[in-house]
Parts: C-alpha cells; sequence; structure tokens
C-alpha cells in the first residue's frame, strides 16, 4: 500500500486516524469501542488497513473510471 492509514488509540478511549501525515477521521463513544474491537479481531495489517479505510469512507468500491491517456 503506497499511503497507509494509522491509527492511534488514546486514554479517553478515542481513535484518531491518520493518513499521509494528516488527521483525517476522530471517533469518539460506542464508535471509537466498535472500531477498537474490529481492529483487535484483524489478521493481519491488510486488513487493519482494510477496515481503517471503510470507517472513513476511503476506499475502492470498483466504479471509479481511469483517466484518458493523452
Amino acid at each position: 500500500m503506497r499511503d497507509p492509514f494509522q491509527h492511534t488509540l488514546t486514554k479517553d478511549g478515542r481513535v484518531l486516524i491518520h493518513r499521509g501525515g494528516r488527521r483525517v477521521m476522530e471517533l469518539g463513544g460506542a464508535r471509537a469501542a466498535d472500531l477498537r474491537a474490529r481492529l483487535d479481531l484483524c489478521a493481519d495489517e491488510d486488513a487493519r488497513q482494510q477496515v481503517l479505510a471503510r470507517v472513513t469512507g476511503n476506499y475502492r468500491r470498483g466504479n471509479e473510471r481511469r483517466g484518458r491517456r493523452a
């Protein structure tokens, strides 16, 4: 993966999600607890990246068009 997501778990239960050195999302409460549980169940880093991409809404859906070549 070229630009992977990073996540930080805070003491107060929030989850901070970063991509490319910038914070893209901050979750708290029940959503953060759910994400923590889902991340704990992931078998490897690729699975964690997929979960983080889906939470942020930043993942390919298969319907993107490629640009034309000149």
